[in-house]
């Protein structure tokens, strides 16, 4: 690469994208870091090169939104200006006097270290689902909302021949219309919101005419392939003997408790759930960054409070890749202004900066709507499995919570193990904090991932950039 202020972008999805070219087209030199084989993200997931997909549009909308960002990547590598580093899954960023090392884990074991040398670094490390218990949940067949979208995406399969589709939140609506044009019979698409949440919201959503467009067009597909959709319902359990059989869903009263007399049973072999979502901020909480609520917080240039650090996308809220395109553009015009010691030009991102404030609004309208009932918890049996990777059971929260007096996730962990395990609470931690009457928040980790001790011990326990001479070639010269 020529010589000029090094950036360094973690994850590869819409904001990072979208930042990674703006930097690049104004004389910065980028890393952009992934975990992933190809760039993308969740939402511009490719099917591998092998599968012989021969239509992989048909699985996404906003096709020409990737072929721009995909062609403007081949560009910019090509051209020496943005080094793309796949399988790179990054477990720490160090904070130097001269800038940042980000250190990653490389090869099929995650055991081989590399390091990134860069000036500043932002943060684009999208977001996770939230996860909600219920009796059955653990059964072989239930899979995620987003991780049935991940199948089919990137797959080319479906969780199930008959599959039904429950939760909150608007992206149900795209898996159920996904999994019904791929092939597989929806029988329900079960969602506990209220449409008259929304009509009450009218006035906030009018303005943003694509997105209530986008959300016709799936009800009009799930109309045309004859989903039967129930609305104020939830999974009360998911049966089966060594795999899902079927699932009882059921009607919610208006303060979202299930309302007695109707459950009604639905066959099928997969089911797809989804309670929303919440930003990945390990990285950011690492560096000492401030969080608001459960997502990073930035100013107007998605700026983080720590000097060097940027942020955009999910990770600073969740609120889809139209939103994470804009922020990353004004990500990466800023930075690239202000490694370059110059103060950004506003107008330069006017337009991102309108598209980010306007989507911003609309999506917090949506949080309010789509929110997982009031009184999930009562549907949650004592002997239901909460974290699952050290099996705890739904009981002892309970039991910690209410006769040990455990006030905290934290405390609650300690007494019961809950959110120890490979995950360390990332799947269990909303759960456990529901069940515990606590306020979820997220837990401030040294590491962003497992790391193996000898790693560390070559890095010198924390990766400085004088122990890692002898890493991998492709990143020293950075």
């Amino acid at each position: 690469m020529a010589e000029g202020p090094h950036l360094a972008v973690v994850g590869a999805g819409p904001a990072g994208l979208a930042a990674a070219l703006a930097a690049a087209a104004r004389g910065v030199r980028v890393s952009l870091i992934d975990s992933a084989g190809e760039a993308g993200g969740q939402f511009y997931r490719q099917p591998a090169a092998a599968l012989g997909a021969r239509r992989p549009q048909v699985l996404h909308h906003q096709w020409r939104t990737w072929e721009r960002l995909c062609d403007g990547l081949a560009a910019h590598v090509a051209e020496g200006r943005v080094a793309h580093l796949t399988d790179h899954h990054v477990w720490f960023v160090e904070r130097q006097s001269d800038g940042f090392t980000v250190h990653a884990l490389l090869g099929p074991e995650q055991e081989q270290p590399v390091a990134v040398r860069a000036d500043g670094v932002l943060l684009a490390t999208g977001g996770y689902e939230k996860v909600l218990p219920f009796p059955g949940w653990t059964l072989p067949g239930v899979v995620t909302a987003g991780g049935a979208q991940a199948m089919l995406k990137g797959g080319l399969v479906l969780p199930g021949r008959t599959a039904v589709v429950a939760g909150t939140g608007p992206l149900l609506m795209p898996v159920a219309a996904g999994l019904a044009a791929a092939g597989a019979e929806v029988a329900a698409l079960v969602e506990a919101a209220d449409p008259r949440a929304l009509a009450r919201q009218a006035r906030a959503l009018v303005g943003h005419p694509a997105k209530l467009a986008e959300g016709a067009r799936y009800a009009v597909e799930l109309a045309r392939r004859r989903v039967r959709v129930h609305v104020r319902h939830t999974v009360v359990a998911a049966h089966g003997s060594g795999r899902v059989e079927a699932v009882t869903v059921a009607a919610l009263d208006g303060d979202g408790r299930v309302r007695p007399g109707t459950e009604r049973r639905i066959a099928c072999d997969a089911l797809a759930v989804g309670h929303g979502m919440l930003p990945h901020t390990d990285l950011a909480e690492a560096l000492g960054c401030r969080l608001d609520g459960t997502a990073v917080a930035v100013d107007d240039e998605q700026r983080t409070d720590v000097p060097g650090v940027w942020a955009a996308g999910e990770t600073t809220g969740i609120g889809g890749a139209v939103l994470s395109l804009a922020e990353g553009r004004i990500a990466g015009l800023t930075i690239a202004a202000r490694l370059n010691s110059r103060t950004p030009d506003a107008r330069s991102y006017e337009a991102a900066a309108k598209a980010r404030n306007t989507l911003r609004e609309f999506f917090a309208v949506l949080d309010t709507v789509y929110a997982p009932p009031a009184h999930w918890t009562e549907q949650v049996t004592d002997d239901t499995v909460v974290c699952r990777c050290e099996e705890v059971p739904a009981s002892a929260i309970r039991e910690a919570a209410g006769e040990l007096g455990a006030g905290d996730v934290r405390t609650v962990k300690l007494l019961t193990r809950a959110g120890m395990g490979w995950c360390q609470g990332r799947m269990c931690g909303p759960a456990v904090a529901g069940l515990a009457g606590c306020e979820f928040q997220p837990s401030r980790r040294p590491f962003a991932r497992p790391v193996p001790l000898g790693v560390l011990a070559r890095a010198g326990g924390t990766g400085s950039a004088d122990d890692t001479s002898d890493m991998d070639d492709d990143t020293d010269h950075q």
